[in-house]
């Protein structure tokens, strides 16, 4: 866009030249073309004001919004009978499992157990109005649990006064308005930034932590520090082994009966496969069965003890009816100040498990979820959460598992798991003082063995890349040896620091040209049968890395697509990161490849460069140096989004070294597969893309090759595909073209791909080739006549590799 007459006085004044291109700006092409009408088509440019417009909010945009977050309003008017019947079968299933598992973890957390029902319940009745997952289920996991009751330790120690319950709380509140402002900006994109090997690596080394840290519970030992280092709980859970107690019969049996019932069920599906949803359902209520055989069993061994402490062997105690601490969160400026340096890992382990747990299973079941959404929904739950008493939620993996082979239609499912739970808090609380804690330890044993990652997938990851799987043992042995934190801490910035390290050291590839046939295996010898073709073999030309990084056949011989034509392909994108890599090798391989074009370019040896000091003192320069002279470089655009500016610095200073080392000849330089409009800008800004009206004049014979495609009415039927038509050339009678592929019939109307203003920005590596031997055989020609009517012949250049 032109500046305004205000803009242009204030250039002035600044001293900043808005004239600087001094680009041609007539289309580059002759009204000699064989075909009908071809249509001008001029690029423009992107500009700032369009740049900000795209975040100007609109009616229809906030009207989107709004919507968006309330997913229910897209399907609760579709609810029908049979949805209803799938989601009260598996919101009934899971209410059975939450019940145990919600005790067993708030007692993880440090809390009394009736803060787990709290804590599943509020997430159940919440989460279904915004979530856009139907299987996932928010409420108390194993390792959050954990993570809570290690803050709660360690804020307790500095501040003795301060009660487990309110430091939940705080940690609920405050991380939920964190992560609701996330989602509300819709910055869900940030959970891309864990990878999926810290997803691992983080719950392998969580559960293997958690699972150690219940042993001493379900046998009984006393006086084991479970909230020590992994390693240190193993050798002290062993040394306290001959201090086991009655606990060991009732929380071994019951680990034994919940891997037995698993196991049976799984072996009666493979017999039974007719009977696949019965086994199913079996074997997802084993915990609440074994919870309930030994709450049985303990009735008939404690029914006498009015005091949990007596029993004979640890019973969970007493356990309030109702929502007995429901009210406003106790905080102040003290608190917050304890839980403030433990928020960050509050937050990443809820967004970790959640979106990595939704994501899983929405491609399982072939639904997309709004990561941006799904952090409302959390943020959300755990908001207003603390209100009735609930510590911070996350998505639960072993609950979503069951929730989803249960059958789940829609996210309603999660409100008939919240009336079980309700139940269960105002009908069932007597019969919860006989549970056994060695039975509550066997239930989360068995339920986090299933977040270990199996070792068919960690040699499927190394298999991938090797590099990861040493962080994800690196995740995994620093979870054992120091705590969870440090595990995900190191997981998350070693992947981070690998990415980096892949795009810095990223390296860029020569391209060279070599001929393609097509044919099948069996046709490959027959001369009339090729694949595709109606006689004749198909052939084309295809560029290639010369490196052969590629996997490609290292028989396989590559041409240089012209003398002094250099294709150069980025291949981790092109930043200020790689630009100085990827500059040293181009440079350095052209410099390699071809000569300086005027070899004896200086008169006398104090005039050379410190780095450039020619041959040895008394030696004359190599008249006879028989490479190439540099003509034209060829850069691929193709896996390039974004430029900034050290990158397309660092192009402008190569561009002035070739054209010093070219001299007098100037380097032409071609972009291919350009796919952003600001990329192309930056790099018309550094003078690249286009041709200056100085140039123009001086090569009067030389016309860019485009590409063009068909508009209006054409006719892309297989029959008019097959036509013989002519070839075309923009701005000249044909179109030079080296495939041997037979040419489709041009349409009665095209336009150029690219715009026509800019000659140097092709639609793919063929095109940039053809326009850039267009250029230099016009130049060569054009000098050819010129010396010719002063007598001086030039011989053609040898076109054969390097």
């Amino acid at each position: 866009m032109a500046p305004n007459a205000t803009g242009r006085v204030a250039a002035k004044v600044l001293g900043i030249d808005l004239d600087y291109r001094n680009e041609h700006q007539e289309p580059l092409v002759s009204g000699g073309a064989s075909i009908s009408s071809v249509e001008t088509y001029v690029e423009r440019e992107p500009t700032v004001a369009e740049w900000f417009s795209q975040f100007r909010p609109t009616g229809a945009g906030v009207k989107h919004y709004l919507r968006s977050l309330f997913p229910f309003w897209n399907w609760i008017f579709h609810y029908n009978l049979t949805w209803l019947l799938g989601d009260v079968i598996a919101g009934v299933t899971v209410g059975f499992v939450v019940i145990p598992q919600g005790m067993a973890y708030a007692i993880l957390a440090k809390l009394p157990p009736e803060y787990g029902l709290y804590t599943s319940f509020v997430g159940f009745l919440l989460y279904w109005a915004f979530a856009t997952s139907k299987d996932i289920t928010i409420g108390t996991v194993a390792v959050m649990s954990t993570i809570v009751g290690n803050i709660v330790i360690k804020v307790q120690d500095e501040h003795p006064e301060m009660k487990a319950p309110a430091i939940a709380s705080a940690l609920a509140v405050i991380s939920g308005a964190v992560l609701l402002f996330i989602g509300l900006i819709r910055a869900g994109w940030i959970v891309e930034f864990i990878p999926l090997v810290a997803i691992t690596s983080f719950m392998t080394g969580a559960a293997i932590s958690i699972g150690v840290g219940q042993v001493p519970g379900m046998m009984g030992i006393p006086n084991i520090n479970t909230r020590g280092a992994t390693y240190r709980v193993i050798i002290d859970t062993l040394k306290g082994l001959p201090n086991t107690k009655l606990d060991a019969a009732i929380g071994l049996t019951a680990l034994t009966m919940l891997y037995g019932i698993r196991a049976f069920c799984n072996f009666m599906t493979k017999k039974q496969p007719n009977k696949k949803k019965l086994w199913f359902f079996l074997s997802t209520l084993r915990m609440a069965f074994v919870i309930l055989l030994y709450i049985l069993i303990s009735y008939l061994v404690n029914k006498h003890v009015k005091d949990a402490k007596k029993a004979k062997f640890k019973i969970l105690g007493k356990v309030p009816r109702g929502f007995q601490h429901a009210g406003a969160p106790d905080m102040n400026s003290e608190l917050l100040a304890a839980v403030a340096p433990d928020l960050p890992l509050t937050i990443i382990v809820l967004i970790l498990e959640h979106i990595a747990i939704s994501k899983s299973f929405g491609r399982i079941n072939n639904y997309t979820i709004n990561p941006s959404q799904e952090l409302v929904a959390v943020g959300f739950t755990n908001l207003l959460g603390p209100f009735l008493g609930a510590y911070p939620a996350t998505g639960s993996f072993s609950r979503t598992a069951i929730k989803s082979k249960a059958g789940v239609r829609t996210p309603l499912a999660g409100i008939f798991t919240a009336v079980i739970v309700l139940l269960a808090l105002y009908a069932l609380t007597r019969v919860f003082f006989y549970i056994p804690s060695a039975a509550l330890s066997a239930v989360i044993i068995h339920a986090v063995g299933d977040l270990i990652t199996p070792p068919n997938v960690v040699y499927q990851f190394w298999e991938t890349s090797p590099l990861e799987v040493l962080i994800f043992f690196g995740g995994v042995l620093l979870t054992i040896f120091t705590n969870i934190e440090n595990g995900i801490y190191l997981t998350m910035c070693a992947s981070l620091a690998l990415l980096l390290w892949r795009h810095l050291m990223a390296r860029g590839a020569f391209l060279g040209k070599v001929r393609i046939y097509r044919a099948t295996h069996d046709t490959i010898g027959k001369e009339n049968d090729a694949y595709g073709s109606q006689g004749g073999k198909i052939a084309r030309e295809a560029y290639l890395p010369v490196n052969h990084r590629d996997g490609s056949n290292p028989t396989l011989d590559f041409e240089q697509p012209y003398p002094g034509v250099f294709i150069f392909r980025f291949e981790e994108g092109f930043t200020y990161l790689n630009q100085q890599r990827y500059m040293d090798a181009l440079v350095g391989h052209v410099q390699r490849v071809a000569r300086p074009t005027k070899l004896d370019r200086f008169a006398k040896i104090g005039d050379r460069p410190w780095n450039d000091p020619g041959p040895r003192r008394g030696k004359p320069v190599n008249l006879e140096d028989d490479r190439t002279i540099l003509r034209a470089i060829i850069l691929d655009f193709s896996s390039v989004s974004h430029v900034d500016v050290t990158s397309i610095q660092g192009l402008v200073d190569v561009r002035n070294q070739l054209d010093r080392y070219a001299a007098p000849e100037v380097v032409e330089w071609h972009f291919a597969a350009i796919n952003n409009r600001w990329t192309k800008r930056a790099l018309t800004t550094a003078g690249f893309g286009y041709i200056s009206t100085e140039r123009v004049r001086a090569r009067s014979h030389w016309t860019p090759v485009y590409s063009f495609a068909a508009v209006g009415d054409a006719d892309n039927s297989p029959e008019a595909q097959r036509k013989p038509a002519a070839d075309l050339e923009a701005g000249a009678d044909h179109i030079h073209s080296s495939n041997n592929e037979k040419n489709a019939a041009f349409p009665p109307k095209v336009t150029a791909v690219h715009g026509q203003n800019r000659p140097y920005f092709h639609v793919d590596v063929q095109a940039a080739v053809e326009s850039a031997i267009a250029g230099v055989e016009s130049k060569l020609a054009q000098t050819t006549s010129t010396d010719s009517n002063v007598g001086v012949t030039h011989e053609q250049p040898d076109k054969s590799l390097g």
